[in-house]
């Protein structure tokens, strides 16, 4: 007799809230209706695995972009640029629900303020961890440094690979899609600008 699938913590909060479906039962009729059988070894317990994958992927919903940033705000004499460049990102495209990724870069010039570094690219996940569009990440991450510490601008710019164009559609694998948001100095000031776009500029080797 085959074994049950193990029921998940998600599994039991959705029943407890009276929730028809949970996101592993959904799961296990999208595989059934591709015609394959959710009940082999294989697929038994892939519905749950998808569940907590999905939940852990879509978890920015879940964060607070004032609560990331809180606690790591300090009072500093520093009026020049700041640049975190290279941070990892992996989200998923709201269109196909498929992955994209690649590198996001962001830079503000304080006043009289600054973030812990550590807390950027924390922001950068939270807001990576929702189903997105890279025009929307790309202001949502510099519009939230520019509301939690008011600095002289903001310049965020992300370069991603997107799946829904190399696995679908028209299956380009080598395409980039480059996408910047800038704010106070860095859209009003073009050396200011061009500053920032040349400390992020990939090094030709």
């Amino acid at each position: 007799m085959s074994e049950a699938p193990k029921r998940t913590t998600e599994l039991s909060l959705n029943e407890e809230s009276g929730q028809k479906d949970s996101i592993a039962d959904l799961m296990r009729s999208m595989i059934e209706q591709i015609g394959e059988d959710s009940e082999r070894e294989g697929l038994r317990r892939t519905p749950e695995r998808f569940e907590r994958a999905f939940r852990f992927l879509t978890s920015g919903y879940q964060q607070d972009p004032e609560k990331v940033l809180n606690g790591a705000i300090f009072s500093v004499c520093y009026d020049e640029m700041v640049v975190v460049k290279d941070i990892e990102l992996f989200s998923l495209c709201e269109h196909h629900v498929l992955p994209f990724f690649g590198k996001c870069h962001v830079a503000y010039i304080p006043d009289k303020k600054v973030v812990g570094l550590s807390k950027i690219p924390r922001l950068v996940n939270m807001f990576s961890r929702r189903l997105q569009i890279q025009e929307r990440l790309t202001t949502q991450i510099a519009q939230a440094i520019q509301n939690s510490i008011h600095p002289l601008g903001v310049g965020v710019v992300i370069e991603a690979r997107h799946l829904c164009m190399v696995m679908r559609g028209v299956e380009k694998q080598r395409s980039e899609t480059v996408t910047s948001a800038m704010l106070g100095a860095f859209r009003e000031n073009q050396q200011t600008r061009e500053e920032f776009l040349s400390l992020i500029a990939r090094r030709q080797s």
